[in-house]
């Protein structure tokens, strides 16, 4: 890849298309540097685990500094975080960082919180989209994220563990 070749092929689909999708792997090599290069906005995906954290909170360097815009003088790429794999149990337990702290940290707008879900496991080995597990939370989270990025006012669901009642401790819980 090179930047002049992504960008043609960038205008070439813009054409024809609202939005281009660039994703890109986690960490700074090349290919995330080629997929942010060009952005107008980013939806910075993470897991509220430290190291995640902290390899988002450099590609949000990244993104202020190295992209066209910013060697340009261009408006600041709009940033989203989108939190995935999030369970409100393992925050309780301290397993896991709260929410909270991963806004803290990272300082940009909240998109979406992804719950962590089996649905994700079983649409992978099928090779279908979550998105389309219209009853998995999962599914149903990455919904909300797109719509809001739409420009949907959504409540933000799935971020608070779910309180346990009498007859769901005696016979259990799907």
């Amino acid at each position: 890849l090179t930047e002049e070749g992504v960008e043609e092929v960038l205008n070439d689909i813009a054409k024809e298309f609202d939005y281009i999708i660039c994703d890109s792997p986690a960490g700074i090599e090349k290919g995330a540097l080629m997929a942010m290069y060009f952005a107008d906005e980013a939806i910075i995906v993470t897991n509220p685990e430290v190291s995640s954290v902290r390899d988002s909170d450099r590609i949000l360097g990244v993104l202020s500094s190295k992209t066209k815009r910013a060697t340009e003088g261009k408006d600041p790429i709009k940033e989203h975080l989108l939190v995935t794999r999030y369970s409100p149990e393992r925050v309780n337990n301290g397993d896991m960082l709260a929410l909270e702290d991963v806004q803290d940290i990272l300082a940009i707008p909240l998109l979406g919180v992804i719950p962590e879900s089996q649905a994700v496991l079983r649409a992978s080995n099928s090779g279908t989209p979550v998105t389309l597990d219209v009853e998995s939370n999962a599914g149903i989270a990455y919904m909300d994220a797109v719509e809001r990025f739409l420009g949907e006012e959504k409540p933000m669901r799935f971020t608070t563990a779910e309180k346990s009642n009498f007859l769901k401790r005696i016979f259990g819980s799907k």
